[in-house]
């Protein structure tokens, strides 16, 4: 590679050359050619051999079989259970979330730090610890439940003990991606709006919450998409009531246990259909708030 040099005149006829700071400069990681091969390649056996798998399976027991198992009265139900209990969850996670963050990086108290890390438990805890400790507390003769059922609320083996689960598992995901951007949005920010006259309301929804929303739509996917493969947190809270209380990934197992492989990869064929399309959809809204940000 030739170097690009700059003649600087000395003076007396003499010529002094420097090369350019670009030309010098060496890349750290190996070319793209390279990079971008090895990401392709992992991806491939990573993500997209298993997932492509999953197609051909469901593809070999051909249309009427496919919709039979996979599009049953019994399927649609625990699909609408998942897909919407990890919906409702994602959006109570991303306004409790956004709370939570906000304080975090807004306020200095005692305990802090013991806060913080309570924020990471759930990645830490096994779903099954998780499931047993939230079915003990909503259970009707459980700390929380047992004031509960005189109000005639019911949470566990109930769709509102899934949500609850969910909630509890998908809360890290917002409140740790959100969490940096308030860092690096400051408090001058907020407090020049105050000095031009903006309230309280007009600062957030004007200045913060745009900062901070295509942040909160990651943690939203993170969280649906948490909740949705979710399994060993809900078997325990949720009861496991076919076309009540079944989600979607038991009836995998079910499937499984039975010995129907076909019927199994027909499920989670058309919740990973679902999933991308969804998951489609919230990263499209989230570029176009991005480009609504810079305009």
């Amino acid at each position: 590679m030739q170097s690009a040099e700059m003649a600087i005149d000395m003076g007396d006829g003499r010529a002094w050359h420097r090369s350019s700071p670009k030309s010098n400069h060496r890349r750290v990681i190996p070319g793209f050619g390279l990079t971008l091969g090895f990401t392709i390649t992992w991806l491939s056996l990573i993500v997209l051999v298993p997932l492509t798998t999953i197609f051909i399976r469901a593809a070999g027991m051909g249309w009427d079989d496919f919709v039979a198992v996979g599009l049953s009265a019994r399927a649609l139900k625990a699909y609408q259970l998942s897909f919407g209990a990890s919906l409702a969850a994602g959006g109570i996670n991303t306004v409790f979330g956004m709370l939570v963050a906000w304080v975090l990086v807004r306020q200095d108290f005692p305990g802090k730090r013991i806060v913080n890390a309570l924020v990471d438990l759930p990645f830490a805890l096994p779903t099954a610890v998780a499931g047993i400790a939230l079915t003990a507390l909503y259970a009707d003769n459980g700390w929380f439940g047992g004031l509960l059922a005189p109000l005639g609320i019911k949470v566990a083996f109930t769709p509102i003990g899934v949500v609850v689960a969910l909630v509890f598992i998908g809360l890290p995901f917002v409140v740790r991606s959100v969490e940096p951007v308030l860092a690096d949005l400051g408090q001058d920010v907020e407090e020049a709006a105050a000095t031009l006259g903006a309230s309280g309301w007009q600062t957030f929804h004007r200045i913060i919450l745009p900062a901070i929303g295509p942040a909160l739509l990651t943690g939203f996917a993170l969280a649906f998409a948490r909740g949705v493969g979710e399994y060993g947190s809900l078997i325990f809270i949720a009861g496991n009531m076919p076309y009540r209380t079944e989600i979607a990934p038991l009836l995998i197992v079910t499937q499984l246990e039975q010995f129907d492989y076909a019927g199994a990869t027909a499920i989670a064929a058309v919740m990973l259909i679902a999933s991308f399309a969804l998951l489609l959809l919230i990263n499209l809204i989230q570029v176009w708030s991005r480009k609504r940000g810079m305009a």
